[in-house]
């Protein structure tokens, strides 16, 4: 088993920036690939980052590009997802989840993750 805590959501004007983090229990952290999910009122949970094992390969979906950054620390147990510039659109509920799995893939789709995080509130105001 895998426990997720998600923190750093918060209340930001439009244009600021936030850093999330996803702090993993239960099994050895660098084992698992990592993903950012979110999920605003009304619309279904959607893909946002993934992060391999290792840190070495990352995907975004095409709304947040060069807007913001997944990273991990293994170390700490720990991923990250930092955002800037950031806008109305990226109002919602952000998810950590985990997927038993090394090597260079990462994960889109919110079918492929197992473990589940409670979330975290962001809200962008203009």
């Amino acid at each position: 088993q895998v426990q997720l805590v998600e923190s750093g959501g918060g209340l930001v004007q439009a244009g600021g920036s936030l850093r999330l983090s996803c702090t993993a229990s239960g099994r050895t952290f660098s084992t698992f690939t990592m993903g950012w999910f979110r999920q605003a009122p009304g619309k279904e949970r959607e893909f946002v980052a993934a992060i391999n094992w290792n840190g070495d390969n990352t995907d975004y979906t095409n709304s947040v590009k060069g807007r913001f950054t997944i990273s991990r620390d293994n170390a700490k147990n720990t991923v990250y997802l930092q955002m800037s510039s950031l806008k109305r659109e990226d109002t919602a509920l952000y998810y950590c989840a985990a997927q038993y799995g090394s090597g260079w893939v990462v994960r889109q789709s919110r079918n492929e993750y197992t473990y589940w995080g409670q979330g975290t509130q962001v809200t962008v105001s203009s």
